[in-house]
Formats: structure tokens, C-alpha cells, sequence
């Protein structure tokens, strides 16, 4: 069998295959990321890595039996500018071309939820209603997608239950917490108890939440987001989403490209009673993904292709049911 995929980054699809040990005679990636190039070619360096999508033609690639891909998602996504067809998730119509000209006998499509428009669209081009599975149920990861497939027999699997805990290093280097000046400030008295202990919101019989200001610590008000149990918000700069800090006992919120900026997820270490970000070999088990595959580039390359990446147990769970005769 032959496998083309598309929009291909880190190679997650040649993760899952080798995960379940079915062979493929040729894996063709189209992908123009020198980082995530540079790390599927460490992992796999038999890949045949084939340029932009914009600029490949069926007709010169050998029968394809399966076609999979995750066309970019930014203004499909609810957090993206609506632009939907008209923004960078145009691209699309890439893979809708490329499923027509290779006709392989299985194929997959990722994306976001999206508005139901756009939904029924894609539907109608590939042929097939999609399935929608949040990576939670096999990760520690909240994470809700949509997969288009004609693989047969594809369910929702069970949930194993997965909480941040059951992924977290426990020897961090120090660059992942906050700063000794935050701390300090945060143990300073503020009517009479530390600023640790100055906010409380017992959820479910769990441990204090405490929020905290990314320079001074200083505490505001703490929520629960759904089945990410946020401890803590820190007040800096940028979107709310990347000030959020999460309870090691609930699950992470979904991976972002992540690319600098303080916006990679953040947890609370109840021991050292402190808000840290998570590391890239966090991100790689919340994605499923062997220890240490994105090593190789920059942190921040690593979170960027995590985030773009695909949750590898997932697409295991629907590639389990290739029929192999």
C-alpha cells in the first residue's frame, strides 16, 4: 500500500501506522515546514517528502491506498476570524483535488468543529459525514475534532480516563516556572495569609485553586472550564486563553501551534506551589506521541509542531480498521 498525505508536519499518520504495524510500501508527504520535515526525516528517513500540496500532481504519484490529511484549520476554528473558505483553510479544496485525481481506495480527513455550513460542504465534496471524537477520551488532552473517513466501522472509543497527572514530568527544569520575583510576591502576606492561600474554590472536593499575575502574582478570580479544571489565571499580556492555568488532576486544554509568547498550556505544581508551563515531552504524550520525536529543534518549534500535530492514538483507533486484505 501507498500512502499520500497531506499537510503532512510532523508525520503523526506514520506514527499510528507503525504504532498498529501495518506496512506501507511508500510514504509521499507533502509539507514545506523545514522543522517538522526535519523531524519526520529523524523518525522515518525513508519518508519521500514531495513539496507544496499546491503543486502536486496525482497523476505522477504510483496507486495511492490512502489518502489522509489535516488541511489547515485557522479560519474554520471558532477562535479563528471566520473567514472560513475565504482564509488560510482554503486549502481544503487542495485535498478535495487530490482525492478525486488519486481515487486511493481509503482516505481521511482532520479538522476543527466549525460553523455547520462549512461543515456540510466538506461533507458533500468528500462524500462522507464526519465523525466527531475529542482526543480526552484517549489523552489528557481536550480536544474536539472532526474526522472524514470511508474506513469502515469507525466508533468512539472508550474513555481511558486520562488526566494530566497520569503525563506529567516531575523533575522540571527551572526556565518552565515562574520567576523567584513572582514567588516571593506571592508569599507575602495580603490581609493576613499569603496570596497562595488568599483565593479558594474547593471543586468537587480539590485541593485550593490559587490566580496569579505572570510578573506580581497578583490573584484574581478562579474558574472551571468544562473537563479542564483551571486552578489559576495569570494577568499578563495577550489573549485570556494563554493566561490559564490548570489542575494536574483534570485534563489539558486543547495544543495550539504554541509558537512563543508564553503560549504554551500551563499547570499547577502543588508541591512547589507554583504555575509552570508544561514541557515539550508533556505535549508529546498529550498528543500521544513517543517521548522525545520532536527532539531535534527549538522548544519552540517542538510546541508549534505538537500543536499542529495530530493526536496519534486517535487516528490509530480509526486506521485499526483498514481492512489489510
Amino acid at each position: 500500500m501507498n500512502v499520500l498525505s497531506l499537510f503532512d508536519g510532523m508525520s503523526c499518520g506514520q506514527i499510528a501506522l507503525n504504532k498498529l504495524g501495518i506496512k506501507y510500501d511508500n510514504y509521499f508527504a507533502s509539507e514545506i515546514d523545514k522543522y517538522a520535515i526535519q523531524v519526520t526525516k529523524k523518525n522515518y528517513p525513508d519518508t519521500k517528502h514531495i513539496g507544496s500540496v499546491e503543486f502536486v500532481n496525482g497523476s505522477n504519484l504510483p496507486e495511492i491506498g490512502l489518502l489522509i490529511g489535516g488541511s489547515p484549520c485557522q479560519s474554520f476554528s471558532l477562535a479563528g476570524d471566520g473567514s472560513g473558505f475565504d482564509g488560510k483553510s482554503k486549502m481544503f479544496w487542495e485535498y478535495a483535488r487530490l482525492l478525486k485525481e488519486v481515487k486511493p481506495k481509503y482516505f481521511l480527513l482532520e479538522n476543527v468543529k466549525m460553523k455547520k455550513e462549512w461543515e456540510d460542504i466538506i461533507t458533500r465534496e468528500v462524500g462522507v459525514k464526519p465523525i466527531k471524537i475529542n482526543s480526552k477520551l484517549l489523552s489528557a488532552q481536550n480536544r474536539d475534532r472532526l474526522y472524514w473517513t470511508n474506513i469502515p466501522n469507525i466508533g468512539v472509543p472508550e474513555d481511558k480516563k486520562l488526566i494530566l497527572a497520569d503525563i506529567m514530568e516531575y523533575e522540571v527544569e527551572e526556565k518552565f516556572y515562574l520567576s523567584d520575583k513572582a514567588i516571593d510576591y506571592m508569599s507575602r502576606l495580603r490581609n493576613g495569609k499569603p496570596r497562595w492561600e488568599y483565593h479558594r474554590n474547593p471543586i468537587d472536593g480539590k485541593a485550593a485553586c490559587l490566580t496569579a499575575n505572570m510578573y506580581k502574582g497578583v490573584p484574581y478570580g478562579v474558574v472551571r472550564l468544562n473537563d479542564c479544571d483551571q486552578a489559576a489565571t495569570l494577568q499578563m499580556k495577550g489573549n485570556e486563553s494563554i493566561r490559564r492555568v490548570y489542575g494536574k488532576m483534570g485534563k489539558s486544554p486543547c495544543l495550539t501551534t504554541m509558537g512563543g509568547g508564553h503560549r504554551e498550556p500551563k499547570v499547577f505544581d502543588s508541591d512547589r506551589k507554583i504555575a509552570r508551563k508544561l514541557t515539550p515531552t508533556e505535549c508529546e504524550r498529550l498528543q500521544t506521541v513517543p517521548d522525545g520525536y520532536t527532539e531535534g529543534v527549538s522548544n519552540t518549534q517542538r510546541y508549534r509542531m505538537l500543536g499542529n500535530g495530530w493526536t496519534v492514538d486517535i487516528i490509530a483507533h480509526i486506521f485499526k480498521n483498514i481492512p489489510l486484505t
